[in-house]
């Protein structure tokens, strides 16, 4: 098992920015790629960022690519998302998951979630 604890998550102005993070505990952290996706109220789940385990190549949604940036830090256990750039639409509940393997970009394919963070973007 892994458990996955978010944080960072509040109320931004549009433009802003903010830093969410997820602290993993329960397994060998380096072994798991690190997905964030977010949710919006009504609107299905979605792929944010995700970065693989040990050479950290990342991924994005085309609608934060440039404004977000996905990072980790192993000895930490630790996996980060800086927004950047903070859109009114950025508005969610983000969640960081956990996978072994590649990083996947469909939620279907992470083993674990954490229980999410609230970002509410004001115009």
């Amino acid at each position: 098992q892994v458990q996955l604890v978010e944080s960072g998550g509040g109320l931004v102005q549009a433009g802003g920015s903010l830093r969410v993070s997820c602290v993993a505990s329960g397994r060998t952290f380096s072994d798991y790629a690190m997905g964030w996706f977010r949710q919006a109220p009504g609107k299905e789940r979605e792929f944010v960022a995700a970065i693989s385990r040990r050479d950290f190549g990342t991924l994005y949604a085309d609608s934060v690519k440039g404004r977000f940036t996905i990072t980790r830090d192993n000895a930490k256990n630790a996996v980060y998302l800086q927004m950047n750039s903070l859109k009114p639409e950025d508005t969610a509940v983000y969640y960081c998951a956990a996978r072994r393997g590649a990083s996947k970009i469909r939620p279907e394919e992470y083993d674990y979630w954490g229980q999410g963070t609230r970002v509410t973007v004001s115009s």
